[in-house]
């Protein structure tokens, strides 16, 4: 009978999802019915729900989950800032005069928004808006411009620092756990945002590496689908920026992607410190690119990246108790950061940046949060009606040990990843699937980075994949909905080629968090 709960459990919840109701709603709704209707028929004990409240509140109150509202923050601002136009800007002008240039300008400034923001929507708006345009006037072949586009767009899902990877954490670590102690294992060490951080570095560079090369092949294969785009002044002289712009443009938020990552990288601060500081580095840079800063204020913004790139220098180098001069640097440093956040901030309120980018952000983690609850009563509901020993049998049972139970999770969520939005499959398939597997030796690391990346893919596959929805709005009508299709193919490919390398090469996802932190 518990079986049959089950598949009614999970028949009822892909109906449900697919109905298009509220995906939050319907996971705390269909498994609290269905653990009532188990209770009537004596297969199922109400005690496993009144784990609820004290399961929901340590998830909520989890250092990892806090970091999300300031990471989704930074993004925010960062999107209503004209930093992003200006990347892709001076990105084409480096690098579009050569055949597949402006799609190299793409994918390295898709990267580096990546790193930056992690805002796939405002990402592929931003790149559809700005740098389809040119390359549709060169030349450049519909589905190839498409397809850079979307793949560019949706590197936010691999490369750090990702919502996707902290949310991963959290249940990652609770299965890792889980599967441990199931083993006789019972000093588990968690799984750390650092650890996925680190993990995704590496795989991340190979995806953005596959993505140029297939832009080199395609530009020696046939060179007419991606020709030169020459970008020139107002009196049709050609341009190419200044040491000064490409400072501004593209050194400056790579400063603040040092900072994020280097901070959580280096063992500095917390996933939590770390969103903090990005967020406050945002808001700055936010600031900066407003018109009729004063000279007094728009010196005082500039200072507060260097000023924060001092700080975690002081506290690697040892801290404040290193020396006198390291607690005078690091003093004189946070003054500054104070200060021009400060200013930053009043700026901001003012002139409405920060209300916009707030209430966003207020909207998205109030949806996570719900998703979060959703998950959670699923998870009881499931162990409840004995879904974990199921689940453990149905993967010990498959012939090839753990690689072919890894293969067979890889293959569910990929399918998954055609209906189902990454946040429901996270909260869905790692708790019952992450367990056994964890309990059978998988790397905890590198199971995260295959499902990242195989949740990555799905943002590009149709008939739902976000990438191509939110590429949809701002292309041109001359773009058919084939052309995208057409062009998105080989990226998916190209993606597939990634997850199956890193599935054969551990050490591309381990090698990194091992050296350092272990």
């Amino acid at each position: 009978m518990s079986g049959a709960l089950l598949v009614l459990l999970g028949v009822t919840l892909l109906c449900g999802i697919l109905s298009g109701a509220p995906v939050s709603f319907v996971l705390i709704g269909v498994p609290t019915v269905v653990a009532f209707l188990g209770a009537g028929l004596g297969v199922f004990d109400l005690g496993f729900l009144a784990a609820f409240p004290s399961r929901a509140f340590g998830i909520l109150t989890n250092d990892v989950f806090l970091s999300v509202p300031l990471f989704v923050l930074m993004g925010g601002l960062l999107e209503r800032s004209s930093i992003a136009k200006r990347m892709m800007l001076t990105a084409g002008a480096l690098f579009g005069n050569r055949e597949g240039g402006m799609a190299y300008a793409v994918v390295i400034v898709g990267a580096l928004l990546a790193a930056s923001t992690g805002v796939i929507g405002a990402t592929i708006f931003m790149l559809g808006m700005i740098a389809m345009p040119a390359m549709l006037e060169a030349g450049y072949s519909k589905s190839l411009a498409s397809g850079v586009i979307c793949a560019a767009g949706s590197l936010g899902q691999i490369i750090p620092p990702s919502i996707l990877l902290i949310l991963l954490t959290d249940q990652i670590s609770a299965a890792y756990q889980a599967g441990r102690r199931s083993a006789g294992e019972w000093a588990v060490e968690p799984v750390s945002v650092g650890d996925l951080f680190a993990g995704a570095f590496l795989p991340g560079i190979l995806l953005v590496v596959l993505y140029i090369l297939y832009i080199l092949f395609t530009s020696i294969r046939t060179p007419a689908n991606c020709p030169p785009v020459v970008t020139r002044d107002a009196a049709g002289n050609r341009t190419r920026p200044d040491l000064r712009e490409v400072t501004y443009s593209l050194l400056m938020p790579l400063l603040l992607i040092v900072i994020v990552l280097g901070s959580i990288l280096g063992g500095v601060a917390t996933a939590t410190e770390s969103a903090a500081l990005g967020a406050a580095g945002a808001l700055v840079m936010t600031a900066m690119n407003r018109d009729g800063v004063p000279l007094w204020r728009m010196l005082l913004l500039m200072a507060v990246l260097p000023a924060a790139f001092a700080l975690v220098a002081v506290k690697l180098s040892g801290g404040a108790q290193a020396s006198p001069l390291a607690g005078g640097i690091g003093l004189v440093a946070l003054v500054v950061m104070c200060l021009g956040t400060l200013s930053a901030l009043l700026q901001e309120l003012r002139r409405g940046g920060m209300w916009d980018a707030a209430v966003d952000t207020a909207s998205m983690v109030a949806m996570l949060t719900l998703i979060v609850l959703g998950a959670t009563m699923l998870s009881l509901v499931f162990r409840g009606l004995h879904g974990e020993q199921m689940v453990e049998s149905f993967l010990h049972g498959l012939p090839g040990g753990e690689l072919t139970a890894v293969l067979v999770v890889m293959a569910i969520i990929f399918v998954l990843g055609f209906v189902i939005e990454y946040v429901e499959i996270i909260f869905i398939v790692v708790p019952i699937a992450g367990p056994p597997l964890m309990a059978a030796g998988v790397d905890p690391v590198w199971f995260a980075i295959l499902i990242s990346m195989n949740l990555q893919i799905s943002f590009l596959t149709p008939p739902f994949g976000y990438a191509l929805f939110y590429f949809r709005r701002v292309a041109p009508e001359s773009v058919k909905t084939l052309d995208i299709y057409k062009g998105i193919l080989p990226f998916i490919l190209l993606q597939i080629v990634a997850l199956a390398i890193v599935f054969l090469v551990p050490d591309l996802a381990t090698w990194l968090p091992d050296t350092i932190y272990k």
